[in-house]
């Protein structure tokens, strides 16, 4: 056989193992034929996969898709009105993923701010020691402050290759971040503008918390590590774990707890000795992205894979879970306690649902957030007893008022 017809062969048969990968890893689906096809082709796609627009669960009118991707991209008119045109023409609401949303007697107010710089997947929300929130733009290497009270925004360019997963303040004000991309962790000072990164062994640290002990201690999801830092020295301890660790929180004790989205575990991590205890939960198929602690150290836990919230006593190891209002499918994200009283999302519905679950009596309470096409990834819970939320892909930064 000719050497022509070996690279043939050779040719043919790679094209046939790349197409079954991308079929087995879910390769984007192709967009309908039609008007304005390849302009959202051209526009959207420069940011994001088209399996993003089907997974957004539709709208039925060019005005709803519009205002959705008006925060994503700045268009002019006509290009705008095309793209809608042909996102309502052939994909509206999905009607499946509506949530199930429970009436209550608690009143909310939800307010929501746009951020500068569209398409940097803003995330993560936090308040500093002054009041004003900060977050993270993640796609575009910064972080942002808004004064809650006149709505005024600012962002700062943090090194281009961070990608900043997650930003915390310490009780200077300083603003520190997680360099998901360059495996760095980095301090900037608001008063100068100056950044500091200190070098990680995990290639992409991704939460953070700080210790009573003055500690930042961080997860590294992909490289399944934890990490402490201590800010004064830039002595940094790391230690490899199960797969996947995500949130982090410390309870009243010290002891730093730590979800997993690649086991069913959660971790008890020990401060000063890094030593990690882990607690099971029932089902190998749970996955836990978010975890927050109530005034007595319990840990409640979103179970994500599997539609449910649920609680761990670390004294007894007893755990309970409770299956969230919109099913199985409505994978819950993030986790706040306020009040003894337990907030998170269902990222899986459309839009994302707001959720409040009152351990004392066992009853849900949901609300529809307005911008709801993105996730809550994260919250923050404010001094004065409010939450911070956001929409990664709709750019938005919000606060959570509760009456």
């Amino acid at each position: 056989m000719s050497l022509i017809a070996r690279l043939l062969i050779l040719s043919a048969t790679m094209t046939v193992l790349i197409s079954e990968t991308s079929a087995q890893r879910g390769a984007p689906p192709s967009l309908p034929d039609g008007a304005g096809k390849e302009l959202v082709m051209n526009v959207c796609s420069s940011c994001h996969s088209t399996a993003l627009i089907s997974r957004a669960a539709g709208y039925n009118t060019a005005a709803e898709w519009r205002r959705v991707f008006s925060t994503m991209v700045e268009l002019n008119d006509a290009q705008a009105g095309t793209i809608a045109a042909y996102l309502a023409q052939h994909f509206p609401e999905d009607t499946s993923r509506r949530p199930n949303l429970i009436a209550g007697d608690t009143q909310i107010e939800i307010i929501e701010w746009t951020v500068p710089t569209l398409g940097q997947r803003s995330r993560d929300p936090v308040e500093a020691p002054d009041g004003s929130i900060w977050w993270t733009g993640m796609w575009a290497s910064l972080t942002g402050r808004l004064d809650p009270d006149t709505g005024v925004m600012e962002e700062y360019k943090l090194p281009p290759s961070s990608r900043p997963h997650t930003v915390v303040p310490d009780t200077q004000g300083n603003i520190w971040y997680t360099g998901n991309s360059n495996a760095t962790v980095g301090k900037l000072n608001p008063a100068t503008g100056e950044v500091i990164e200190y070098k990680t062994e995990a290639r992409d640290p991704h939460s953070a918390v700080f210790h009573p002990n003055g500690n930042l201690y961080f997860t590294a999801q992909g490289a399944a590590m934890l990490g402490r830092l201590d800010p004064d020295t830039g002595d940094l301890t790391e230690i490899p774990v199960e797969p996947r660790p995500y949130g982090i929180k410390v309870d009243s004790q010290g002891t730093v707890w730590v979800a997993f989205n690649g086991t069913n575990k959660i971790g008890a991590l020990d401060p000063d000795s890094m030593a990690i205890r882990y607690y099971e939960v029932p089902d190998e198929r749970t996955r836990i992205r978010r975890l927050d602690l109530d005034s007595q150290d319990i840990v409640w836990f979103v179970n994500s894979t599997l539609g449910k919230i649920g609680k761990l006593d670390p004294e007894t190891g007893q755990i309970s879970q409770w299956d969230s209002p919109s099913g199985p499918r409505s994978h819950p994200y993030s986790m706040a306690v306020i009040d003894d009283v337990i907030w998170y999302n269902e990222s899986g519905m459309r839009p994302d649902a707001l959720v409040r679950f009152n351990p004392a009596t066992e009853t849900f309470q949901s609300w529809a957030v307005p911008s709801g096409v993105g996730i809550i990834r994260n919250t923050w819970v404010t001094e004065a007893g409010d939450l911070l939320i956001h929409q990664s892909s709709s750019n938005q930064v919000g606060l959570v008022k509760i009456n």
